[in-house]
């Protein structure tokens, strides 16, 4: 009768945390029977951390977060990724004036690049024979991209359930050519993200950042007609809500989104990618 007990007693815990979980997620109930669990719990818990304790990560971080990395999915097990572990001030410092200046990048104590490398099967390629001609159509390009998001996804939640923060860093895009030269990348390789690594800061704690409802980006069988308007006004004021939570400045996500899409001036330079990626080697046929 004991253990029964303590059975019902962990599982009512376990549901608790999972709708406070989902809650959290949507600032709205999310009715699900799933059992819950830490993997689960790791992964809806997600926030993006941005202020940093100036310890170093522990040992072994690194190499767990590429194991993480190299069990996620590759296509044809190309695995066409490389990443970079950066933690010496000076190169973070210069990184970060090339990715727009942000802090977390100089307080974080390790900041990581993804790296979309075909440089490595080119060689492969000439070494046993066989040009790899295959690499310079855009196909190519979007699958290692495809397949560097994804191993970094699966490093985010290793470290994540290590007690490690983090934040994605699409700055890293706005220089790419300058990035590719301060990391010494071969032709063929392109800094696709980085990744700021470290002890969340106590004393600046981050929330869970609300997301779309679910009516919104799920539907069956064929995409769907939904009430659009209704349902990004509803979320325009969760998240504002979350915003006064948090003190930061209020502001819509239909605007904060259509601003961010809006044109040339708002992709800080990222317009002329195509252009870069020709003369880091990518011939994008």
């Amino acid at each position: 009768m004991a253990d029964a007990t303590s059975l019902a007693y962990r599982t009512d815990v376990a549901a608790g945390r999972r709708d406070t979980r989902l809650y959290d997620r949507y600032r709205t109930p999310l009715d699900l029977s799933v059992a819950w669990n830490e993997t689960l719990d790791t992964i809806v818990a997600h926030r993006s951390v941005r202020a940093y304790r100036p310890d170093p990560v522990p040992a072994g971080a690194v190499e767990l977060a590429v194991a993480a990395a190299q069990s996620a999915p590759t296509s044809s097990n190309l695995q066409p990724w490389t990443v970079i572990a950066v933690a010496d001030p000076d190169r973070k410092a210069r990184l970060a004036a090339l990715a727009g200046n942000q802090k977390q990048i100089l307080q974080a104590p390790l900041f990581l690049l993804w790296i979309v490398d075909h440089q490595r099967l080119t060689r492969i390629g000439d070494r046993v024979g066989t040009p790899a001609e295959g690499l310079h159509f855009l196909e190519s390009f979007l699958l290692g991209a495809v397949d560097t998001s994804l191993a970094a996804q699966n490093a985010v939640v290793a470290l994540e359930a290590i007690g490690l923060g983090s934040c994605y860093i699409g700055g890293i895009r706005n220089k790419p050519a300058e990035v590719a030269a301060e990391l010494a990348l071969p032709p063929r390789s392109f800094a696709l993200f980085g990744l700021t690594v470290g002890y969340p800061d106590p004393a600046a704690p981050a929330s869970v950042k609300p997301r779309l409802p679910q009516k919104a980006v799920l539907f069956r069988e064929r995409y769907g007609a939904s009430d659009h308007a209704g349902l990004i006004a509803a979320y325009d004021a969760r998240l504002r809500g979350f915003q006064r939570e948090q003190a930061m400045p209020e502001r819509d996500w239909s605007e904060q989104a259509s601003q961010r899409v809006r044109g040339i001036d708002s992709l800080a330079g990222r317009h002329l990618l195509r252009d870069v990626l020709h003369g880091l080697g990518f011939r994008l046929d």
